[in-house]
């Protein structure tokens, strides 16, 4: 876990390519006393900030000067300075009409559903963003409101309706048995459908609210939002539970590409039990989720102090436009979010404590496809970098690239994309004409026609082995923690380095002294390599085992990449 002041820039290259989609790299810093981590407040800012940004264009009707605000037909009474318009919902044929708010509801209290019907409440901005955004919440009205204050000032609309809830059971119940009896019924969903019609269709708000829920709240935002991923902006659960179901729809929403953010205490005994759980299972379907720990809290209070962290996430999920797939994908493929889930802890002073922080808002974010080299009998994967460098430089590795993967998050600032070569599912290993196939289809796309060969633990030996029977398509070879064992090699690679030697392939080895191939592989591969005259670099970790595999400083490793890569 890293304090805020450890974080240092990436470097600027090239821009050639399309990346990532617009998406804040550290909102965070805002309110903590820091400028490490720039708040993009501005489209303009934003613009000269991340140069490949994906903001739309004025033109484009999604950005731009705010319009007038949409005309209610209700009675209005005061919300935080703000018009707020009543209406209820018949639960039976589900029309929504007017209703007057009794007196005493200018606190901004709302007060219980009469028998038979649903409160639902709309507050109107002085003047509307572009698109008429909105956020929508489903229980708890009015309390810890500071976030959509905010956005209100932004020119949302903040949307309402009561929960009509599953019937309580009365026996005692564990934790996510009582909050699936706290969930959302199959007609309660039809309400909240035709709620969103009715605000959609007849006044014109934006098809793709964000969603605010807080505690139980976050049940019936996720129930809704998972069974209706194509109408969700994003979503802000804090300290939030969850009904089962919602769980088991999770991937659905991560490939519509819905970037959450949870807000949590530490204390909170719902922290575990479901913010995390949301947390591991959202990036393991690599969809974008980041937390906000609060040191020290529970589950009271809700929302910050300073809502202007909640608020960006909002704005920017809202105006955020996906970039076309690149060209090499074709057209079926997969898109999920690649990020590194480091924790960083950082002082909020208007919260009186640090909070940790993780995720796509605090990391680089970019694009991973998986698609079908034709040819190949598996999907290839491809990490896009927000900006490609000059040559379009690659890395061509075997394995899952893991968040945890430092050095490939370094190239992909540098401008590189990160290529996983196929592996075949019919043989004990990778087959050396599928690589052949996958590595002839990337540079006859552009690519450059020297990758940088990289490889983990056992991963390793195959691309070594691949590399020795192309030494003129390899600019380096970078492993960590090598097993120097191969399925796809004709000879072991420990035994036939000399292609590589002859060829001036530099080495660069990262291995702990406690990792149990460290001397039979490492050591014995420098001894060699220096042998027969090949350029060999080995940085040692002391005490290390095998893993972590990644050296605690990428800097010299990727420098070293970086300079054979040009040089090639």
């Amino acid at each position: 876990m890293k304090q805020i002041s450890d974080q240092q820039s990436n470097s600027v290259v090239e821009p050639l390519s399309p990346g990532r989609r617009t998406f804040v790299k550290g909102i965070a810093a805002m309110g903590a006393g820091v400028a490490a981590f720039p708040l993009l407040t501005t489209t303009a800012e934003a613009k000269a900030l991340v140069p490949d940004s994906r903001f739309p264009s004025e033109s484009s009707g999604a950005v731009g000067a705010l319009q007038v605000p949409l005309t209610f037909q209700a009675d209005k009474i005061d919300w935080h300075g703000f018009d707020r318009y009543d209406f209820v919902m018949d639960m039976q044929n589900q029309a929504i009409t007017p209703f007057k708010a009794p007196a005493g509801e200018e606190s901004g209290s709302l007060g219980n559903s009469a028998p038979g019907q649903l409160r639902c409440v709309v507050v109107v901005p002085k003047q509307s963003a572009p698109g008429n955004p909105w956020s929508w919440r489903g229980v708890y009205w009015n309390h810890q409101p500071q976030a959509e204050v905010e956005l209100l000032k932004r020119g949302f609309h903040v949307a309402y309706i009561s929960v009509d809830p599953k019937p309580r059971a009365a026996t005692e119940l564990a934790m996510d048995e009582r909050m699936d009896e706290l969930g959302m019924s199959p007609r309660a969903l039809s309400e909240w459908d035709a709620w969103y019609a009715f605000l959609t269709n007849q006044y014109g708000l934006s098809k793709k609210p964000v969603f605010v829920g807080m505690s139980r709240g976050g049940i019936f935002e996720y129930s809704w939002c998972t069974a209706n991923p194509s109408k969700v902006s994003g979503i802000y659960a804090d300290n939030p539970a969850m009904e089962r179901p919602a769980f088991q729809r999770l991937r659905t929403l991560a490939r519509a590409d819905v970037p959450i953010l949870q807000v949590c205490g530490t204390l909170d005994p719902l922290l575990g039990a479901y913010a995390s759980a949301i947390e591991a299972i959202y990036q393991q379907f690599g969809g974008r989720v980041s937390m906000m720990i609060k040191e020290g809290y529970a589950h009271h209070p809700h929302n910050l102090s300073n809502p202007k962290p909640i608020a960006d996430f909002i704005e920017q999920s809202v105006q955020a436009v996906r970039v076309p797939a690149p060209a090499f994908v074709g057209d079926n493929f997969v898109r999920t979010a690649y990020y590194s889930v480091e924790s960083f802890y950082r002082d909020y002073p208007d919260e009186d404590t640090y909070i940790t922080c993780r995720g796509p808002l605090f990391s680089p974010c970019y694009d991973r496809y998986e698609f079908s080299v034709p040819g190949t009998p598996t999907s290839t994967a491809v990490i896009v970098p927000s900006t490609a460098a000059a040559g379009m430089p690659w890395v061509y590795r075997a394995g899952f690239v893991f968040r945890d993967a430092k050095v490939d998050q370094e190239l992909l600032a540098r401008g590189f994309h990160i290529v996983t070569a196929p592996v075949t599912t019919n043989a004990d290993g990778p087959l050396m004409k599928d690589w052949d196939v996958a590595y002839e289809y990337m540079i006859g796309h552009g690519f450059s026609k020297k990758p940088v060969i990289e490889g983990a633990g056992g991963g390793a030996g195959e691309m070594y082995a691949w590399a020795i029977e192309n030494p003129d398509k390899v600019s380096c070879v970078y492993a960590e923690n090598p097993r120097m064992r191969s399925a796809l090699a004709k000879s072991q690679p420990l035994d036939n380095l000399a292609p590589l030697a002859k060829a001036d392939v530099p080495l660069l080895h990262v291995c702990g002294t406690l990792d149990p191939w460290f001397k039979d592989n490492t050591l014995e591969v420098e001894k060699r390599y220096k042998q027969l005259g090949g350029k060999i670099q080995v940085i040692v970790k002391k005490g290390v085992g095998h893993t972590p595999l990644a050296p605690d400083d990428p800097a010299p490793v990727v420098d070293f990449i970086v300079r054979a890569a040009t040089q090639s």
